[in-house]
């Protein structure tokens, strides 16, 4: 009997120890569940500008101060070709030459000639002053000396037209190589060995080292706010410089419909001739709005955006969403207007735990200008 009374008074515990364990439990959910744990959210006041700046990139090409096609004056073929494309020369470098065996012949030939013409020339002076000697004792006529005169005149006008023939014939055979007008480099070549190339055709291409120039186009409507001598910022690739525009043009591109800027850009600029340009120009647009971080927007309907705004009534501050457009944007601002007014305070991180009509609790923090 004693043994079943002891069973009976440990279950009767058990159960009562239960019985406190879920009463505390039901206890502390309940005190959980009066207590609200609000969302934290970080918000700064909207501040309003009349105006933003904006940077606007032209773009165009680089072109060396000197780029040319390099050929002959005269026609004929080509007997060597002493340079390639890529090749690096100097001015007055000899790039190429002609075949020359027709001029050197004709050289050969006024050659002769000059040299019979002086020969004759001789003889006539030399009987010219026999003759003079002879007048003196009254053996011969004036009509022969006359005739011994305009003798030697003549031979003596041959010999300058032979002698203009040679001059012309050296100048042929100069202008048979062809030369290097400048420092530079070897783009293209146009022709090969053997070939006939006929007066003033390109042979090579040849692209000058100094004074690279870049050439871009820009809008009629902000060509005022350049100005020959104005310095401006140029990217090339990886490269910046600050470069000086060195014209403007005066005719409006057909195509394009810009107006074409030449700018100097510095000696030592490492460009190829080709390569894009890009323009960086600032504006300041008289346009009032808001800045605002990209990340405190998000999408909306019919191309406008969302700004979730705290608004405080009753002592609750709750979410609200309204809709704006994006006037401009750089990397990480945007520059907005809309349903918003200045001094409201918007969320300016942490969108995607939110969800309109929310209660929060806000921390301000500095506005972004």
């Amino acid at each position: 009997m004693d043994h079943i009374a002891r069973r009976s008074w440990r279950t009767i515990s058990a159960c009562l120890l239960a019985i406190s364990a879920l009463t505390a439990c039901q206890k502390e959910v309940t005190e959980h569940a009066n207590t609200a744990v609000l969302q934290t959210v970080v918000t700064a006041p909207l501040q309003l500008s009349t105006s933003y700046e904006r940077e606007q990139t032209y773009t165009g090409t680089i072109r060396a101060g000197n780029t040319t096609g390099v050929g002959f004056e005269l026609s004929g073929k080509l007997s060597e070709l002493l340079v390639d494309s890529g090749t690096k020369v100097v001015q007055g470098q000899v790039l190429a030459r002609l075949d020359t065996r027709l001029l050197d012949a004709e050289h050969q030939e006024i050659q002769a000639s000059l040299l019979q013409t002086q020969a004759d020339v001789d003889l006539a002076t030399s009987t010219l002053k026999r003759n003079l000697e002879l007048k003196k004792s009254g053996y011969v006529s004036e009509q022969l000396l006359d005739e011994n005169r305009g003798q030697l005149m003549s031979l003596e006008a041959a010999k300058q037209r032979l002698q203009a023939s040679q001059h012309a014939n050296q100048l042929k055979l100069d202008k048979s190589k062809l030369l290097a007008p400048f420092d530079g480099t070897i783009s293209q070549r146009q022709h090969n060995l053997g070939e006939v190339v006929t007066a003033g055709s390109p042979v090579f291409t040849l692209v000058g080292n100094v004074n690279p120039e870049a050439y871009i186009g820009v809008p009629v409507a902000i060509v005022n706010q350049f100005t020959p001598g104005q310095e401006v910022n140029i990217s090339i690739q990886d490269q910046t410089f600050i470069a000086q525009i060195a014209g403007i043009s005066a005719e409006v591109n057909p195509i394009s419909r810009t107006l074409q800027l030449r700018i100097s850009l510095p000696k030592d600029a490492r460009v190829i001739n080709g390569e894009i340009a890009y323009l960086h120009q600032k504006q300041t647009v008289a346009q009032t709005g808001y800045w605002v971080p990209i990340s405190a927007l998000t999408d909306g309907i019919r191309g406008l955006w969302n700004l979730y705004l705290v608004t405080t009534n009753s002592d609750e501050a709750k979410i609200e969403r309204r809709d704006v457009e994006i006037l401009y944007t750089t990397q990480d601002r945007a520059f907005i207007q809309g349903a918003i007014q200045a001094n409201e305070n918007y969320v300016s991180q942490g969108l995607h735990k939110l969800v309109v009509g929310q209660v929060v609790t806000p921390t301000t923090i500095a506005s972004t200008r």
